[in-house]
């Protein structure tokens, strides 16, 4: 192993202040007595089941997996060295304290929501279109410290378009349907799939199916559609109160009138010859086809009544949600009312679009909604630990048990009563012992107490792609200056940033998984290791050679221990085994050539499983 100098002479050669975070005056105490509280609960309860909690992570693995988890990002290779001296005993509250304050957080929890939102996209336009705006609309919501309860109300009542208002990107990702936001609504923001009781009551949770549709009944009169004569071009949302061309939908009581008008023996039943006359004349044989229940030739009221409106049998035009007969399937079946199933709140007559969704939006955020600041709170627990209180993180229900359940409200009392302070929370449980643990391999065999130790978790698209940024220096000034150079005459820096974008997008696509998805449920793929193995720009920034970070460390440090455990500072954030060391040095004197076996080091760390995991 190297010799490293001592902190002083070290800060002096590097020209870098001694601490990793800046000097604050007040500690951040205000949430280390609900960590406190988080771990005495939670130590209580693993020892009580007969299981024991690993120690804290290194200062080193701290350091990599705080910065990763809150701001998308590797810390400096510098730092990690500065921070495993620094004698402090506040360092990693204060580390946390300063990430999460940080602009670098609010980006990321930007990200970490496009992908959440977009994952699960019907309308597959809005993936295209949608996703850098609200990036940039998150990340301001974030910035000005704006409540989760806000948000999600943003998120719910927006209108306008796509390309300017951020807050559009949930009911632009589902194109305006109103099954399709009720379901996501629910599994977003509470937790819940209520969209397994959509053809039925739910097969394991207390939903029943007029609920589901009680809470798309929200939502009929959304609609998203292309925004005229607009360059580029664009969609919008807006809401259709009433149905295309000035039209509503015919009330019972006007169907019931027009019935009446066609029965012309009286006899309480439509047949085909009582509409010869009629607009109904060239429609009939489908409308008794789909309509007549009881197979006797005719409608009946009834049956009229739940037929489409003449005409206007396209559900884009129904300013009602109808929840389908599935016994008669040509039968839309009955008008529903709003109506929120997690607390019965109901909408009274006569709220247009916007009042509705901005009532569903009140209920959905109430206090009184346990399940709002549940699924928030379980869902931040599993980002920043791997697992979450109740799994999967979206699907939690009234008959799913959750582990360590006084642990899991005494976060959501805090949550609430914060007044749904991200930040806050984030704080809490990054300075919980519980976060800060080492990895433990488990024993499948022996039942071993959830959160006893730290769970390895793929690092997320966006996460890999900055670290390869900084392990490569591709955003280095040199690399931009390289760019600028390359750029053709008349190619505007504008231009230049979409380029770089539309990188970054690829490498999404490829990378990219489902937030919610358990993490035992990701797993890479041979055209993510083709990409990292055999990728010209990654062998391209590994060489020896040039002004890449490589060259830079192999011309500082002519010694090969030294060089060796810059590299892995850089790639791993941590310093090399002493068997590492061992294996290097051996495979340096194998090869010959040190440029060159250094480069095959620094490959195989890029393609390491540590490289794409937090640990």
């Amino acid at each position: 192993m190297c010799t490293r100098p001592t902190l002083p002479l070290l800060v002096l050669t590097l020209g870098i202040p001694l601490l990793v975070h800046p000097v604050d005056a007040a500690e951040p105490a205000r949430t280390s007595a609900v960590s406190a509280e988080v771990d005495r609960l939670l130590e209580a309860e693993i020892r009580a089941s007969g299981g024991t909690p690993a120690p804290l992570a290194s200062d080193g693995d701290f350091l990599r997996r705080a910065t990763l988890d809150l701001t998308d990002t590797l810390p400096p290779s510098n730092s990690v060295t500065l921070f495993q001296l620094d004698p402090d005993s506040t360092k990693r509250s204060r580390l946390i304290n300063r990430l999460v304050h940080s602009t670098e957080f609010s980006a990321s929890q930007a990200r970490y929501w496009r992908d959440v939102i977009f994952s699960r996209a019907t309308e597959m336009r809005s993936r295209q279109m949608s996703p850098p705006v609200f990036q940039a609309w998150m990340t301001e919501q974030f910035e000005q410290k704006q409540s989760w309860d806000k948000i999600v109300e943003h998120l719910l009542t927006a209108t306008g378009d796509v390309r300017e208002n951020g807050a559009t990107a949930l009911l632009f990702a589902h194109g305006g349907e109103a099954a399709e936001l009720a379901a996501e609504t629910s599994r977003i923001f509470l937790g819940i799939q209520i969209q397994c009781a959509n053809c039925h009551d739910h097969p394991t949770d207390r939903w029943k199916r007029i609920q589901f549709h009680q809470l798309a009944a929200f939502f009929p009169r959304v609609r998203v559609r292309p925004k005229r004569d607009a360059t580029p071009r664009t969609f919008e949302v807006v809401s259709q109160d009433a149905s295309r061309r000035g039209r509503r939908n015919p009330s019972p009581q006007a169907l019931g009138l027009m019935f009446r008008r066609l029965d012309r023996n009286r006899d309480g039943k439509l047949v085909k010859s009582e509409v010869t006359d009629s607009r109904l004349d060239r429609s009939f044989d489908r409308f008794l086809q789909r309509g007549d229940a009881n197979k006797d030739g005719g409608l009946s009221l009834k049956e009229f009544q739940k037929l489409p409106p003449p005409g206007n049998n396209n559900r884009r035009n129904d300013t009602e949600h109808y929840m389908p007969n599935l016994d008669e399937p040509g039968n839309r079946g009955d008008a529903i009312r709003p109506v929120f199933f997690a607390t019965g709140g109901r909408a009274t007559e006569g709220l247009d679009d916007v009042e509705r969704r901005q009532l569903l939006a009140n209920h959905v955020t109430s206090t009184r909604n346990r399940w709002f600041a549940r699924a928030y709170v379980n869902r931040t627990w599993s980002v920043l630990l791997g697992e979450g209180f109740s799994m999967p993180i979206d699907d939690m229900g009234p008959e799913r048990e959750v582990a360590h359940p006084q642990v899991f409200d005494l976060l959501c009392r805090d949550f609430t009563d914060s007044g749904y302070d991200t930040r806050r929370l984030f704080e809490i449980i990054a300075g919980t012992r519980a976060y800060q643990r080492q990895i433990r391999p488990r024993d499948p065999t022996e039942p071993i107490p959830p959160f006893a130790s730290a769970q390895p978790s793929r690092l997320r698209a966006d996460q890999v792609y900055n670290a390869l940024l900084e392990v490569l220096g591709i955003e280095s000034t040199s690399v931009r200056q390289r760019s600028l150079r390359r750029q053709r005459p008349g190619q505007s820096n504008n231009m230049m940033s979409r380029r770089r974008s539309a990188g970054r997008t690829l490498f999404l696509t490829l990378f990219g998984f489902d937030p919610s998805t358990p993490q035992e449920d990701i797993k890479g793929n041979v055209p993510q290791a083709l990409y990292l193995m055999n990728s010209p720009l990654i062998h391209a920034m590994i060489r020896a050679g040039g002004n890449t970070r490589l060259a830079k460390i192999l011309r500082k440090h002519p010694g090969d221990d030294d060089a060796i455990s810059e590299v892995y500072l850089l790639v791993l954030s941590r310093e090399p085994s002493a068997s590492e060391l061992k294996i290097c040095r051996e495979y340096i004197t194998e090869v010959g050539r040190r440029g060159e076996a250094f480069e095959d080091l620094m490959w195989s760390l890029v393609n390491s499983s540590e490289f794409l995991s937090r640990r």
